[in-house]
């Protein structure tokens, strides 16, 4: 249900967006840009307007848009990253109402992999670029994509486990470029500050394939920008995890760690969080000892679970063939009865371009038939009356369509009026039922006395008044012959409003009358369903009419009843039918003259 109260801006845009072109679309939502930056942060009304944002399917529209191909958006990598922005801003601190399932559980998810890919093709084209100058604005770009992504995070942290998840992020992850993989590691470092507890919760492989990248850009990669970034989330991880500690300290694939970092370079930047990280990763020997006990007593509770869970799988073995063969088939009649239905279809679509092309032939045979019959000089004219009939069904069935389509788009803005005008309606009754309250319950004060003084003021004003204005001086015939003047026009009026009235009323019963004629004919009966007296209710009270149609009635019987041969233009003359009686209109022939006396 749309909200009530809805900003015009959001109203005005929307109607944009859906009756302009695909093409022109992503440039139009750049303008939901100016919107949000124009309302307070934090504040309520911006609350209001991102709920008018999604409720109007706006934020489905930039997903859209970010899901096409670059090179088909006007305004390339620049509009998508303003999007991009737009979309992450809208997300955040939305409240989507009734639609909060399919909010959390589908878009937000899927905005969160879009810009995931959007990142790799960044990541592609920045790879590709030769320019350095491509390069750097390419390279801009995807940090916007990247800082929209973690705001998008920051505000739905239940998104960062599909994010650590996703393959995109992975394959960014695993870049070579300095500029990219500096972009991606600071992503991660920020992601894991907000919480880093969802590490824990993805799959074995996808964790150890991340502790692996960061590992290789901590010992291999000669930046030391994500050398510094990739020790602080060792460091970071080891301290905030047990399970990552022990992973590191006992798993045989990081057997030689902690060898390997003792030498690294120690008088760099981040020689202190190296240390400190080497001191995590080499314990006391007891602890080891202690730590490789508690892991094997971990492989032999896996052990027995891994076993009672095999066990128990293999006992539902047959029941799962069973499905499995039942939803086989129950796939495989669905698929026989699709290709049915697309035979049946395809059939009946050949059955109906058959009846229209027999039509159609049939149409033809019938107009040359009548091409025989006409006669040549007839031709042309009645060829003329034919494309004017045609002419006229196309326009009758275009003009139907049209208003239809009008229609259709002018109903929400007709009944948004109505709605008002109840609204509007329902206030100004409640408003004046108050005020008659009030004025019922309001008692009365009495008017204030005046004082001498204030006499004595007005007095004065009043004089001075009639002393500024004084009045005109008229004698005592001049008085009457305006008087006499006066009523004689009075009287005059008088008379012709009477005139005007009787007129008035004579018209209206006129059109009274008019009006129940025409609803008596519209309802009236075919001449083969009449019975009784029926025709004569219809009978016309003007003798000029009725005679006018019994002779046009006679004319057309006589005309009718004459052998086709003699319709024909060249033996016209020995018929004396004119042409004003044959083109007289229904309405006069159905009225039929007055009852003989």
């Amino acid at each position: 249900m749309k909200p009530t109260g809805t900003d015009p801006r959001i109203l005005s845009l929307a109607a944009e967006v859906a009756k302009s072109p695909e093409q022109n679309v992503p440039v139009i939502l750049l303008k939901l840009k100016e919107i949000i930056n124009s309302t307070p942060l934090g504040s309520s009304e911006l609350k209001k307007v991102k709920q008018d944002i999604y409720c109007y399917d706006l934020i489905q529209y930039c997903l859209l848009v970010l899901s096409q191909d670059c090179s088909r958006i006007q305004g390339g990598w620049t509009t998508i990253s303003q999007l991009t922005q737009i979309l992450s801003h809208c997300c955040v601190g939305l409240e989507p109402g009734e639609d909060g399932e399919e909010f959390y559980k589908e878009l937000l998810p899927s905005a969160a992999e879009n810009f995931l890919v959007l990142g790799r093709r960044l990541q592609t084209c920045f790879i590709n670029a030769a320019k350095g100058e491509e390069k750097d604005k390419l390279l801009h770009f995807f940090q916007i994509v990247t800082d929209s992504l973690f705001w998008l995070l920051g505000g739905h942290i239940q998104l960062i486990q599909n994010v650590l998840q996703s393959d995109h992020f992975l394959h960014l992850l695993q870049t070579d470029n300095v500029q990219i993989g500096a972009t991606v590691m600071s992503l991660l470092q920020n992601i894991l500050q907000i919480n880093s507890g969802d590490l824990l919760k993805i799959e074995g492989k996808t964790l150890h394939s991340i502790l692996d990248e960061i590992l290789f850009k901590l010992l291999s990669t000669p930046s030391p920008v994500i050398r510094s970034i990739a020790t602080k989330l060792l460091l970071v991880l080891a301290e905030s995890h047990q399970e990552i500690l022990i992973l590191l300290r006992l798993s045989a694939c990081y057997k030689g760690l902690t060898s390997l970092l003792n030498k690294q370079e120690t008088m760099t930047e981040f020689s202190r969080e190296l240390r400190q990280l080497v001191d995590l990763l080499t314990p006391k020997i007891h602890q080891e000892v202690e730590e490789q006990k508690l892991h094997k007593a971990a492989c032999l509770i896996q052990a027995y679970w891994k076993g009672f869970q095999t066990r128990k799988r293999l006992k539902k073995l047959p029941s799962a063939v069973i499905a499995l063969q039942r939803s086989f088939r129950s796939k495989r009649t669905k698929t026989l009865l699709e290709l049915n239905r697309q035979k049946e279809e395809e059939e009946l679509r050949l059955r109906l371009q058959l009846q229209k092309q027999r039509a159609m032939r049939l149409s033809r045979e019938s107009r040359l038939s009548m091409l025989e019959i006409v006669h040549p000089g007839q031709v042309e004219k009645y060829n003329r009356e034919m494309e004017e009939k045609s002419a006229l069904i196309i326009q009758k069935h275009w003009r139907g369509y049209r208003e239809r389509k009008n229609f259709r788009q002018q109903k929400p803005s007709l009944t948004e009026y109505k709605a008002a005008v109840i609204l509007q309606r329902a206030v100004l009754k409640f408003l004046a039922k108050c005020r008659k309250k009030n004025n019922l319950f309001t008692s009365w004060h009495g008017l204030q006395e005046l004082s001498d003084a204030r006499r004595v003021e007005l007095k004065q004003q009043v004089d001075d008044y009639v002393r500024r204005h004084p009045g005109s001086q008229m004698s005592d015939v001049a008085s009457r012959e305006l008087h006499a003047q006066t009523q004689e026009r009075l009287q005059h009026y008088f008379m012709g409003r009477a005139i005007e009235e009787r007129a008035q009323q004579h018209r209206e019963a006129l059109m009274a009358q008019i009006s129940t004629n025409i609803e008596q004919l519209m309802k009236a009966p075919s001449l083969k369903e009449a019975e009784g007296k029926e025709p004569e209710h219809f009978l016309s009270r003007s003798r000029p009419v009725a005679a006018k149609a019994k002779q046009a009635h006679l004319t057309t019987l006589k005309h009718i009843q004459a052998p086709w041969w003699k319709k024909l233009e060249e033996l016209g003359d020995e018929i004396d039918v004119p042409k004003d009686e044959l083109s007289i209109e229904l309405g006069t022939l159905f009225i039929g003259g007055t009852k003989p006396p």
